[in-house]
């Protein structure tokens, strides 16, 4: 079998990156051969004898990531146009590309960021909000085409289940939910070492990981909250620092020596076993790896119903939050926490005892088991064979499909 995967980039240290990296891994692993149509790929993975690259490269000269993405999504078309013969199923990621697609891997919904109550721009709150409005917008349409001409729509959470159908699909789409994984194993076997971080030894410390110049991660409120703490709860935030308004807001706060604004953190096991809870009140998710990551480490967590992956947090292990912009009940989530370190400890346990269920292997062989059906059935139709496609063998691959037609019916 031989599979094409379009993403931008395929590496550790990027979110939807690591999910095809993993795809990609295991593929391998089942001596499929893979083709990598992207801007960057791992050295590891080009490195196997059954990867082939296509390279998609963008100008730095295009002045924003809208016009930016159209020439990728022109510039992928293209190639695949030319050597579709070269590949049996296309796994592409929302909308990135002009070709139809076997396999599209929903990671985020524009729609659904837009229609939140949460979201913060508008065409008339300045010529970033504007610009950022027009950006949402603009990938809210080219999502909806995208997903309509795709055969199945993996979504990474059943909250982006529930949004892509929302968006309205024809009957001969399906939509399965293969949720995101984590290192289980890595992240279980860290040792933490706050000296290695310059953090303080003797605090209650809160860790929040994410992209530190968009409201959307919500660094904002637990700022907020982090004033109706005592002082000895401080919280440690790793995220790309230049051009945050974060450390301004701190100091206006008057909290900026609770706050420790780590930068980019590479040992992150490392990170989260130093720390005593997770927080991230994101105003919207897909699904959050930092947040399975976090739950693998054995760190109890506080969220909101609004962040992907609140769905799988169970009250033995976390706290879900009503309203991500509610400071005061972030503060008393985070004050329980704080003030029972027994009942801390127990959650972290059942945090990381959940997070076996999202090991890597599980989620590729999801996808592997996908490629197979969907490339049987091609195979099939080549033979002019007539019979029901098989369902998946996955379970849970098996379920999803079922609720997938249900719902189309």
């Amino acid at each position: 079998m031989r599979v094409a995967i379009v993403t931008h980039v395929v590496r550790h240290n990027d979110g939807q990156g690591r999910v095809n990296h993993e795809i990609a891994r295991a593929a391998l692993d089942e001596n499929i051969r893979v083709t990598l149509v992207a801007s960057h790929v791992a050295p590891e993975l080009l490195a196997h004898p059954n990867v082939r690259w296509a390279p998609v490269k963008i100008g730095r000269w295009w002045p924003t990531n809208l016009l930016r993405q159209q020439v990728f999504a022109a510039k992928s078309a293209l190639w695949l146009r030319a050597h579709r013969r070269d590949y049996d199923v296309l796994h592409v990621n929302g909308f990135i590309t002009w070709m139809h697609a076997d396999v599209n891997t929903s990671h985020f919904v524009h729609s659904g960021w837009f229609a939140s109550k949460y979201y913060p721009f508008g065409l008339t709150k300045g010529v970033w909000s504007a610009y950022q409005s027009v950006y949402t917008r603009c990938n809210a349409l080219l999502e909806r085409w995208a997903y309509r001409r795709s055969k199945v729509i993996t979504a990474v959470s059943q909250k982006v289940a529930d949004e892509i159908r929302a968006i309205g699909l024809t009957p001969r789409n399906r939509v399965d939910v293969i949720y995101n994984g984590v290192d289980t194993q890595g992240f279980a076997a860290a040792s933490g070492d706050r000296a290695k971080f310059g953090l303080p030894s003797q605090a209650f410390l809160l860790l929040f990981v994410g992209d530190l110049r968009t409201p959307r991660k919500n660094l904002g409120t637990v700022l907020a909250a982090l004033k109706h703490l005592p002082e000895h709860v401080q919280i440690a935030v790793a995220g790309f620092l230049p051009g945050s308004p974060y450390p301004d807001e701190a100091k206006a706060l008057g909290i900026a020596h609770r706050v420790h604004f780590l930068g980019l953190v590479k040992e992150m096991p490392v990170l989260m076993h130093s720390v005593d809870a997770f927080v991230f009140p994101s105003r919207y998710e897909a699904m959050s790896l930092s947040l399975l990551e976090a739950m693998a480490a054995g760190l109890p967590v506080v969220t909101a119903r609004t962040a992907g992956g609140a769905e799988i947090i169970t009250p033995e292990c976390g706290i879900v939050l009503d309203d991500p912009d509610d400071p005061q009940a972030l503060a008393r989530a985070v004050a329980q926490l704080a003030g029972d370190d027994i009942a801390r400890r127990a959650m972290g346990r059942a945090a990381s005892e959940l997070a076996t269920g999202f090991g890597w292997a599980r989620m590729a062989a999801q996808y592997i088991a996908l490629y197979r059906q969907l490339a049987g059935q091609q195979e099939n139709r080549r033979r002019g064979q007539t019979e029901a496609p098989a369902l998946p063998q996955n379970d849970a691959l098996r379920q999803n499909h079922l609720a997938g037609q249900k719902s189309a019916e």
